[in-house]
Order: structure tokens, then sequence, then C-alpha cells
């Protein structure tokens, strides 16, 4: 794969299984990523993302799975806080005191957490808990213009999360809310991750769910959303980043030599690490085989195995 679009997708894919629409039993999603991680696109894959009130039930299913012994590479996980946040950071950390590399039990860490919130009080509120060790990621709504909740993000330390779809088709933002909430994360400094809709690379209209007869929408790319984060970081403007979002066209990226061309911009794969440290992360997916097979569709080339990580790995370092 060209190396800058490899660093463009690596990572990208924290593994929701047990979120709908797939909304898998704890079994089937913990084996689906053990077989993810053997997997050829391997390289693509991220967290694997649970509540945290399912912590135990994760362990239930997991334990024959997790790696084990000195060197092993943990499972890392982003965990999702319910009501009472600090009952749950305790519970996380006591999960990777269970689960540290010699433990008997396997090798699991909490590295992520995510959050829901509404305002600025609640932000600095959970940060004030938060352990340095743990990446905290705040879902915010963004029909409204985000500035004052991404403002306190940057005050606290705190990264950003933006909701961009469900099943249903009133989920989904307009492309210029995700655009604006772009800017203003580049602007303040905030990195962020993305959640929900982002099965395909490119946009176009698809079925919401995956039942018989389900009905169909439009659904934003997630090749799309990395490339429109990658304009942002170059300091575009929201409508370029909107046009890039809207485009169904898969020519809106292009290989060039060992870089990508996003309108006009020619990107290494230098540029897009320092991009997607800075900017997109990753994004939730109750899918890994749609982003991975359908990957070539957009003619960045085909997925290829290499160790797990991408920005989302680094993120620890700007916490």
């Amino acid at each position: 794969m060209n190396p800058a679009a490899a660093a463009l997708v690596g990572g990208v894919v924290d593994y929701a299984g047990l979120f709908p629409p797939a909304a898998l039993p704890m079994a089937d999603a913990v084996q689906a990523y053990a077989r993810y991680l053997d997997d050829p696109a391997r390289a693509m894959l991220g967290r694997f993302v649970v509540p945290v009130s399912r912590l135990r039930e994760f362990e239930e299913g997991a334990v024959p799975l997790l790696p084990r012994g000195t060197g092993s590479m943990p499972w890392r996980l982003s965990a999702l806080t319910g009501v009472d946040v600090t009952a749950d950071i305790d519970l996380a950390l006591r999960f990777n005191c269970r689960h540290w590399e010699g433990s008997e039990v396997g090798h699991a860490v909490i590295d992520a957490l995510e959050l829901k919130v509404s305002t600025a009080v609640e932000i600095e509120a959970a940060m004030s808990m938060m352990p340095k060790q743990i990446a905290a990621y705040f879902e915010i709504p963004i029909a409204a213009d985000p500035a004052p909740l991404v403002d306190a993000l940057r005050r606290s330390g705190g990264f950003a999360k933006a909701r961009t779809g469900g099943v249903t088709v009133d989920a989904f933002p307009a492309p210029a809310d995700v655009a604006r909430f772009m800017v203003r994360c580049r602007d303040a400094g905030v990195a962020f991750k993305l959640t929900a809709g982002l099965h395909h690379p490119l946009r176009g209209d698809y079925r919401l769910t995956y039942a018989d007869g389900a009905p169909h929408g439009t659904m934003f790319g997630f090749v799309n959303a990395l490339a429109a984060a990658m304009l942002a970081w170059r300091g575009h403007p929201e409508a370029d980043l909107v046009a890039v979002l809207e485009s169904r066209d898969p020519a809106f990226v292009r290989i060039d030599g060992d870089a990508i061309v996003v309108d006009g911009e020619r990107l290494t794969a230098a540029m897009i690490d320092d991009a997607r440290r800075a900017t997109l992360h990753s994004f939730g997916s109750c899918s890994f085989r749609e982003p991975a097979d359908e990957l070539p569709a957009v003619g960045l080339g085909n997925p290829v195995g290499g160790p797990l990580g991408g920005p989302g790995a680094a993120s620890l370092s700007h916490s």
C-alpha cells in the first residue's frame, strides 16, 4: 500500500461490534476482534469499544483470547462511561490492574474512556478526575456551534468526539456541521474521533441497518472524513471541507507517487501522521470488514498488515 494511504488509515477503525446496527453478542464481538488482529488488514484496526458496565462480561468472553507473557501486545480498549463517571474510572483502573503484562487472565488495557456531555462544567469535572494514562474523548453535540465546548476541552486537555450517523436518517448531521466541528477543533488544537455511520469509505446511499428491507440513507464516507480532516489541518476553510465531505467521486483523493493528493494538497506519510495526531484519531464502527474490504474502491489500494497503532496509540502523549 502507498505509505501515505497507509498512514491515512492506520489504526483508524475502533471496533464497536457490540453496538447497533451489528449489536453482536459479547462472545461474537470478542472473537471477531481476535480474528481481525490476525487479519491482512489489521493495520487499520484500533481499539475494541465496550461499555464500562459490560467489562465483566467482556472478561468472561475475552480471557481465553487475550495475549499473555512478557512482551505481549495488549488488547487496547476504549470504554464508554455511564452516569457515575467516578465509579467508572475506578472500574477501568481496576480492570487495568487485573490485566497487566504478567497477568494469568491475559494482557489488556483501557487506555481511552468515552463520555457523553453537553456542558463545559461536565467536561471540567470529568477531566479533574481523569488519570493521566487514560485518554478522554467527550462526545459533544454539533448541531449548534460547538466552540464553547471545544474550548473547554482545550483548557482541560480532553479530546472531542462527534456522532456522524446512526440507524435512522435523522441521526446524520449536516456536512456543514461536521466541517464546522473539525475547524473548531483545529483552531483550538483539540484532536477528535468520530462515531457511527462511517462503515463505507465513500459517501453514498446505503442501507442503515443489516435487517432485510432496511431503509436507505445518505452516509458519510470515512475516507471523505479523513480527507476533510487533512484539509482542516492544512488551514482550509469550512467550505472546502464540506465539498470533500459531500463528494461521491472517488477521484477527490488520489495517489501521487509516495504521497496522496486531496483538493490540490500533496500529503506525504509524515505529514499525514502529524495531521492524524492533531485531528482525526479514529472512528467507531460496528463493522471492520466493510471499511477494510471496500477501501480499494477509492483507489488507495488494499490495506496491508503491520503493527497496530496509528494516532490512537500515540494519543496519551497529548492527554
